[in-house]
Parts: structure tokens; sequence; C-alpha cells
């Protein structure tokens, strides 16, 4: 009885915290290149300021995790949490266009905390933590130390996978169960670059195993994905097809076909190999023309979510989406190329107004609001959340620098 009531609770309280944005299908008109660079310029500028006032409030061990703007609460953590690397890679992306000498000796101290994590064989997230903020300083702020601390990690991530399987496991579990959710599709790109500086193709062979895997058995025949697939360990065979954070087993959880979109495009860019193009295109394809998906296009939180369109956004979606489109852009026809800048122009420029884009000084100095960690757990339900930042300057980093 206590869990009908603490659900019934969490979905009434994302129906009222829902309304505000129910009416943010924006009418703004799509921006031209002049408008949204300018926009840009100033996104970087207000970024720094925003982030000083994260510094200021980050104890000296922690690394911000979200915010609480009706407390004024902030939730920190520790280095071993998933999300570690987003704080340092946005610092560096900000200092890169800025270059406030603030933030980079900022970056420089939580990098010492971080570091200690490139032993850590529990979690599959080390391209996360370590490849978004080591592997960006090696190129923005350089170090000669960044490339061990890099390899060490890949060693690690390595231990995870199961050649039965062929997957890197996502979450330890009961015995006999092998986890894989989607978002373990970010971790590979830290594999490739320690196949290219060490010569040891054993990395490269584990991320493309890994990614042919979840290709097979993570995607339906409409290209969207599920979450998580539960392999057999001793057999490798499928065992359950389900989500975690999404509606239900068979909805496509907004976050997790973003995931998919930068995974198979990363996939493409580190082998060439024409099927992962097609892969990504497809799950492009999904995402773009799919009727839930707002004129604004920024993602309702699951694709599928019952009260559209009164359902909760979820901004880190569009922010991990537009930065992968832009990517995928200059691998294709210029038809396609021209539907994905669109797109991703939209999804920037949508974030970068009201009610995404935080005012300087409000939302604890994160920058974008209204995201949704796990509606399903009641946690970080409508809040801003570090990787929703790092996606957004990414993608706006990316745009400044595209050719078109």
């Amino acid at each position: 009885m206590k869990h009908f009531f603490s659900i019934a609770i969490n979905t009434v309280m994302i129906c009222l915290i829902s309304v505000s944005l129910s009416t943010a299908q924006t009418t703004k008109a799509h921006p031209s290149r002049a408008i949204l660079l300018k926009t840009i310029k100033q996104n970087f500028e207000d970024a720094g300021k925003q982030y000083k006032v994260l510094i200021k409030n980050l104890p000296p061990d922690k690394f911000p995790k979200t915010y609480f703007p009706k407390t004024g609460k902030y939730e920190f953590s520790g280095s071993e949490w998933w999300c570690s690397g987003f704080y340092p890679g946005s610092l560096l992306y900000i200092y890169q266009q800025t270059k406030d000498e603030a933030l980079l000796k900022e970056n420089n101290r939580i990098l010492g905390v971080l570091e200690k994590e490139k032993f850590n064989k529990t979690t599959h997230d080390l391209g996360f933590m370590m490849y978004c903020s080591f592997g960006n300083a090696k190129d923005i702020a350089p170090k000669p130390e960044y490339k061990d601390i890099l390899i060490q990690s890949a060693k690690s991530l390595s231990t995870r996978f199961n050649p039965t399987v062929g997957c890197i496991k996502s979450w330890d579990s009961k015995k006999g169960d092998f986890l894989v959710i989607i978002d373990n599709m970010m971790n590979l790109e830290l594999l490739f670059w320690a196949t290219k500086v060490t010569g040891d193709s054993s990395y490269y062979k584990i991320a493309v195993t890994h990614a042919n895997t979840t290709m097979k058995n993570h995607f339906r025949a409409d290209y969207s994905s599920y979450h998580v697939i539960n392999y057999n360990s001793e057999t490798g065979a499928v065992q359950q097809k389900k989500t975690a954070q999404g509606y239900a087993d068979e909805s496509a959880w907004a976050r997790g076909q973003a995931w998919g979109l930068y995974g198979y495009t990363v996939m493409y860019r580190e082998t060439k190999n024409p099927i992962y193009l097609e892969q990504a295109k497809k799950i492009a394809n999904f995402i773009l023309t799919h009727p839930n998906l707002p004129t604004d296009k920024i993602p309702y939180w699951d694709f599928n979510a019952p009260n559209i369109p009164t359902a909760l956004r979820d901004a880190s979606a569009a922010s991990v989406m537009a930065s992968a489109l832009l990517e995928l852009s200059g691998y294709v026809d210029k038809n396609l190329k021209k539907t994905y800048i669109k797109d991703a122009e939209t999804m920037i420029y949508s974030l970068s107004n009201a009610p995404y884009k935080a005012a300087i000084g409000t939302n604890g100095g994160f920058l974008i609001e209204h995201c949704v960690g796990h509606i399903p757990q009641g946690t970080e339900v409508d809040v801003p959340l570090t990787y929703a930042d790092y996606y957004y300057l990414e993608a706006m980093k990316r745009y400044k620098e595209l050719k078109k």
C-alpha cells in the first residue's frame, strides 16, 4: 500500500510540475545562422558566469549533480558517480571559448580529485567519467600525464567485457544476469582512442563487438531502442528486454534514443563502416519524424509518455541529440545534412531561450533547466543535470565549427 501511494504522489507531482511546460511548443521562428552564432557567443559568456556560481558552492572533494530550485539546495556526488566527468568537461568547453583562466584553474583542481577513478572496474561509465574530462583536457589544455590516465581508464573499462555475451557489462546484478544499457554506447570512444595511441587492437575489437551485439538486440523494427537488455552471462542468450528509466519496457525513453544516435555516429567516425552510418541515420529518422516530437524539438522524457502533451520535457535528451546530429550531418548527403543541421539549430535555439536556459545567477549555476533523470524512481525530476550542460556546450561548439 505504501508503494502504491508513493507512485500516486510521484505521478501527481509530475503532472503539476509539467503544467508550466505544457505550452512550451515554442512559436519562435527558425533562427538564421547569424542570429544563432550571436546567441551562442552570448551563451558561452553567460556559461562562464554561471559556472563561477557552481565553483563557489562546490565542496572541495565533490562534483555537482543537480540543484533543486524550489528549495535552493544542491545535490553533490563523489568522483565515482557516473556524471563526474561532465563538470570538468564543461569547464573546458567554456574555457576554450572564453579563455577565462579561472575556469581552467578549477578544471585542473577537479581533475586531481577525479584521477583515481582510472582504476575503477565497478562501472561501465569510464568513458563518460574520464574521456569527457581528461579526453577533452588532452586536446584543450594538455598535460603529459593525461595519456597514461586515459590508457589505464581504458584498461579498467575493458575488464567488464564478456566475450560470450559480446558486451561490456553495465550494471552488476544477481548471478546469471548480465545487464547492458543503451547508454553504454557512449563509453566506446575511449576504447577507440586507446587503440590509436597504444597500437593494441583489443580495445577496438571490444568496442566493435559491443556495438554489433547492441545493434542486434537493443533495437526494434522502427529503430527505437530498449533501455536494458538482460543477457545470460553464461550463454549470451537474451533473457529480458526492459526499461529502467523509461515509461514502459516497450516505450522509447527519449535520452536512450539520444545515446544510441550519438553512439552509432561515433562508431561510424571511428570505423568508417557504413552499417553504423545507416544505423545512426535510422535512429535519427525515428527521432525527427516521430509524431510526438514537439515543434521546438525538445522531446518529452519518453516518446510514449502517457500524458503527452503535458508530459515533462527532457532538455538533456535534446542537448545530446543536437550534438550528435551536428556530427552526423558531416557524413551524409546534402539533403539529410540540411535536415540534421536545421533540427539541431532548432534544438540549440530552444535550449538557449526560456523556459530552458537559466537566467544568470539562478538554477544553482547550471545552464539548462527542465531535465529528467529517473521518473520511475522519482529522482532528478524536472531539474538541471550536468550532462545537459555538457552536451549543450558541445553542440554549440560543434555548430561554431560547422562548415556548411
